[in-house]
């Protein structure tokens, strides 16, 4: 059973507890580690999510953890680290995985010696796009927080975990009431290495109401 975010409230008025004992798999790997603190997870080869746009294929068989709630207004941030990362598309980060033709992504994936991308997958009833930046092949390291409002959500990215910078707004279509989010890994070529999931946190959605332009008159 996926536990609720709203039920586990903790402390002052809007924290709220990231409890690892209370998540769940979607195809575990074969090796990982889940503790209060720390999540490791080794990939396996020719582990993916994409859904059909633009390549035809369908690869849907990543490990994703995630807890299930209905709040509709939070915050999701996680460390991430791949320091053995070094073969193209081997990526991990912050997902909401809902089923296999409605979900989103956001993390590294390796590239080459030069350059990898950061970027993000938004799928919608089974197809999936890509918006990427390309960053230096050496950086290892990143925050991601994931924000919710409803069925909009946010990612934003962070060297040091203290200042965020946008990556995406989207929508996803089925992505209202009881949704499901977390973390993932995969290695969709002949490769495998660990990533590591530390400072995993849920608070108060830091993704504030939009203060300019109003919404057009019906």
């Amino acid at each position: 059973m996926y536990p609720s975010i709203k039920a586990r409230r903790a402390g002052k008025k809007g924290a709220m507890q990231f409890d690892t004992s209370r998540l769940v798999w979607t195809r575990p790997p074969k090796t990982y580690t889940v503790s209060e603190d720390r999540i490791t997870v080794t990939t396996e080869p020719h582990t993916d999510l994409w859904q059909r746009t633009y390549y035809g294929f369908r690869n849907d068989n990543a490990p994703v953890l995630q807890m299930e709630t209905e709040e509709e207004y939070f915050s999701f941030v996680v460390k991430t680290e791949f320091s053995s990362s070094h073969h193209r598309f081997d990526q991990c980060g912050v997902v909401v995985y809902l089923d296999s033709d409605n979900w989103l992504k956001g993390s590294i994936e390796y590239e080459n010696g030069q350059f990898q991308r950061l970027g993000s997958v938004v799928t919608n009833l089974g197809y999936s796009d890509w918006a990427t930046t390309d960053i230096p092949a050496d950086l290892k390291t990143m925050w991601y927080r994931l924000s919710r409002r409803k069925s909009d959500y946010c990612i934003e990215c962070s060297a040091d975990g203290v200042d965020f910078r946008q990556m995406r707004i989207c929508h996803l279509h089925r992505g209202d009431g009881k949704i499901r989010f977390g973390i993932y890994a995969c290695s969709p070529e002949d490769s495998s290495f660990e990533a590591i999931f530390t400072n995993m946190a849920v608070t108060e959605c830091k993704w504030k109401p939009h203060d300019g332009q109003p919404p057009d008159e019906a």
